[in-house]
């Protein structure tokens, strides 16, 4: 067998898979009766049957060490207009900032939110720098509305003006 040696670059690495859109969340769980949360855009859907997701951790977040099997965490899918929460929960506070939680399941999850998810943590897979933490879905709301994107470094939204404009988010639960 022949084994081909490679160093790739943090830094290209992270600017090369910056250019994968995605959307944004943040990942929440209740701790000493208080709510705390990180803006991730790695997560997922895992299966239908039984309804699964994962989300990736980072080992040195504080989340991640929030995070043990059993315990439930919140997954909200932020809206267009909630960048301010986005940047909160990626660390840059704003001053006077009350983030808007409602609460499911004994899990905090931001009001305003495009979809909201609860799930109980079933398997948490070391990889690499992260933690690949996967969660039965216990609870989810779909709120409608248009999500708010990441891609290469950067906010976006979707163009709802032209010829291949998406329709309208649709209600289907």
């Amino acid at each position: 067998m022949i084994t081909e040696q490679t160093t790739i670059d943090p830094k290209i690495f992270r600017r090369t898979m910056s250019a994968f859109a995605t959307g944004v969340t943040i990942i929440t769980t209740a701790h000493g009766g208080e709510a705390h949360g990180m803006t991730a855009n790695a997560f997922m859907s895992v299966s239908l049957e039984p309804p699964l997701v994962l989300v990736s951790i980072g080992t040195r977040a504080r989340m991640h060490g929030l995070l043990t099997e059993g315990q439930r965490y919140g997954v909200s899918i932020l809206s267009e207009g909630q960048q301010q929460l986005s940047n909160h929960f990626a660390g840059q506070r704003v001053a006077g900032l009350e983030p808007p939680f409602v609460w499911q399941h004994e899990t905090p999850l931001l009001e305003g939110a495009v979809a909201q998810i609860v799930a109980r943590v079933v398997e948490a897979h070391p990889a690499g720098d992260h933690t690949l933490f996967i969660g039965h879905v216990e609870y989810l709301a779909f709120n409608g509305g248009w999500p708010l994107l990441y891609n290469a470094s950067r906010y976006e939204q979707i163009d709802r003006i032209g010829p291949h404009a998406p329709a309208a988010p649709l209600g289907w639960l």
